[in-house]
């Protein structure tokens, strides 16, 4: 019977569908990667998703994240996030939570839970974190490394934490990573030199900063505020859907 992942089902086949609307997973972040992510597991067919941001819309966000425009500045990711999907999926099992993942907050997730866990947060301690508790509890994750400076979407890759090189964020995530004995980690990252942003005070959100009212971290709590663009962010969100469908899938193309 036809049905909005029929074409899918053309690629890889029923028993694989069934698999992937059986599957679970877990989305920490849903900006300019992990929305694309959550968009694209949703549109293949998989279940049940956990989608973790406690961020609203920022003006900011509309040059690279799905959803945010200018209807949705203001509000929680996730309630955006969640509305689109039942629109694509009535049948998904849709679970937020307006949450900063950090130590601190970890016990609010069983990863036994889930089929598979995505780290698409920005703060070092927040990704360690969700790379040790992955690692207790033996569910695959993949993590995406710095997308922000970034103008080549073509340089992205899939490898493992201690095949990376040149990236800053991967850099760190190796050492803290060795340092609390995780020997592997599925990473998206670029061998492309990040980009100095520049320093322009007029665009600056430390200088001008827009967050929504009563957000929890604004973006003068950075450091530096990185550049960025629509087709970056969106490409690694997109690639680790990809990895993530054809794990779960168990799909195997004719050259595998």
């Amino acid at each position: 019977m036809l049905n909005q992942f029929s074409r899918t089902e053309l690629l890889l086949g029923k028993q694989a569908m069934e698999k992937l609307a059986a599957s679970r997973v877990a989305v920490f972040g849903i900006g300019g990667v992990g929305g694309y992510t959550v968009e694209a597991l949703i549109r293949s067919g998989v279940g049940a998703i956990d989608i973790i941001d406690d961020d609203k819309v920022c003006l900011t966000n509309i040059n690279r994240q799905l959803y945010a425009t200018r209807k949705t500045v203001g509000q929680y990711k996730v309630d955006v996030a969640a509305a689109r999907i039942s629109e694509i999926n009535p049948d998904a099992v849709v679970r937020t939570y307006k949450t900063f993942y950090m130590p601190d907050t970890a016990d609010q997730f069983d990863f036994t839970q889930y089929d598979y866990i995505v780290d698409a947060i920005d703060t070092v301690t927040g990704k360690l974190t969700l790379a040790v508790n992955a690692n207790t509890s033996g569910t695959p994750i993949i993590s995406s490394m710095g997308a922000g400076n970034k103008m080549d979407p073509t340089a992205f890759e899939v490898t493992d934490i201690y095949e990376t090189s040149v990236c800053p964020l991967a850099r760190i995530m190796r050492h803290e990573l060795k340092r609390r004995g995780i020997l592997k980690l599925k990473v998206v990252y670029s061998k492309e030199p990040p980009i100095t942003p520049k320093n322009n005070l007029e665009i600056s959100c430390h200088a001008y900063c827009i967050c929504p009212p009563d957000t929890a971290r604004t973006c003068t709590q950075r450091r530096q505020i990185p550049g960025s663009n629509a087709f970056v962010p969106s490409v690694v969100g997109l690639i680790i859907a990809g990895e993530i469908i054809h794990e779960l899938s168990h799909y195997k193309g004719e050259n595998t």
